[in-house]
C-alpha cells in the first residue's frame, strides 16, 4: 500500500468498544483513498472453480490481496485487548459482521443522545457568540445527517433559547420583525450584535486621563514642595543672624560702677 496521508487518523481514533460509528468513518477515509473500500460491504468470494477465465483469478487474486492490507490496518486501528479478539479472523467480512453485532449503536439512541445535547446546550454570559454558534451549527449538521426531521425554524427557535439574558433586546427584535434567516445568517446577526453592544472604550483616553491626573498631582507636590523650601530658608535666615555677645550689658555696668569708685576723694 502507497503512503496514506490519512492513517495517522487511527493513531488517535482507535476502537476502544464505544466508538464504532466514528471508528467506521474514519476505516472508510483511509480506505476510500486506496480504492479498498469495497472489501469491507462485499462478501467473501467463492474459490474459483476450474477453467476460470484469466480476468476472474486476477480479480480474485487482488480480493484476497486487499483483503490483507485491509484486515491489517483494520487491527492496528483497535486496542490491544480487542485487537486480541478478531486476531483469529482471516477475511475482512467476518470482522467486519461481527463487530456489527457487538458494537453498533442503534440509531435511534444516536439519535436521541445529540437531540438532547442540541436542546440543552446554553451559552454562558460573557462568552463568545461565535463559538457558542459553530458548536450550534455544528449539532444542526450532526441531526441532518440523522435526518431527525426538524426544519429552520425549530433550529432557530432553539439557538435563540440558548442565548443568555443579555441577548433579550436581540431577541425581541429578531421576532417583532419576523424575520426569516438560516442559521450560517442568524449567527454572523449575533456576531455584529456583539461587536456593536459589547464594545469597550478605547484604552488611550483611559491613558491620557490618567496622566493628566498625575500630572496634576505633579504640579502640586511641587508647588507644596516649593513653600516648605521658602518657610525653611527664611527660618534658616533667622537662625543663622549674629547673636548679641554674652556679657556685653553686663561689662557696661560694671564699668560704671567701677567709674564711679573712683570718683570718690581720697582725702576725705
Amino acid at each position: 500500500m502507497s503512503k496514506n496521508p490519512f492513517t495517522r487518523i487511527i493513531d488517535t481514533n482507535k476502537f476502544n468498544g464505544t466508538n464504532y460509528n466514528d471508528w467506521l468513518r474514519n476505516l472508510r477515509i483511509i480506505l476510500d483513498f486506496e480504492n479498498q473500500g469495497y472489501v469491507l460491504d462485499n462478501p467473501l468470494p467463492m474459490a474459483l472453480p476450474e477453467g476460470s477465465s484469466h480476468e476472474q483469478r486476477v480479480t480474485f487474486e487482488k480480493w484476497l490481496e486487499d483483503n490483507r492490507k485491509v484486515r491489517s490496518i483494520i487491527l492496528a486501528s483497535m486496542t490491544n485487548e480487542i485487537q486480541k479478539q478478531y486476531d483469529r479472523l482471516d477475511d475482512v467480512p467476518s470482522i467486519m459482521l461481527h463487530m456489527k453485532e457487538v458494537y453498533v449503536v442503534p440509531e435511534q439512541h444516536i439519535r436521541y443522545a445529540k437531540m438532547k445535547v442540541f436542546f440543552e446546550t446554553k451559552m454562558a454570559e460573557g462568552s463568545s457568540v461565535q463559538s457558542h454558534g459553530i458548536k450550534m451549527l455544528s449539532l444542526v449538521e450532526k441531526l441532518e445527517d440523522l435526518k431527525v426531521g426538524l426544519d429552520n425554524d425549530t433550529y432557530i427557535d432553539v439557538i435563540l433559547q440558548s442565548l443568555p439574558p443579555s441577548y433579550d433586546p436581540f431577541i425581541i427584535n429578531y421576532n417583532m420583525n419576523g424575520q426569516e434567516k438560516t442559521i450560517h445568517e442568524l449567527i454572523n446577526m449575533l456576531v455584529q450584535y456583539e461587536a456593536t453592544t459589547y464594545k469597550s472604550a478605547p484604552a488611550i483616553l483611559a491613558g491620557e486621563t490618567s496622566t493628566s491626573k498625575a500630572k496634576g498631582k505633579t504640579v502640586g507636590r511641587w508647588k507644596r514642595k516649593k513653600g516648605k523650601e521658602k518657610a525653611v530658608i527664611a527660618t534658616s535666615s533667622a537662625e543663622g543672624a549674629p547673636a548679641a555677645p554674652k556679657g556685653k550689658g553686663k561689662r557696661k555696668v560694671e564699668g560704671s560702677q567701677q567709674s564711679k569708685a573712683n570718683d570718690v576723694c581720697m582725702h576725705c
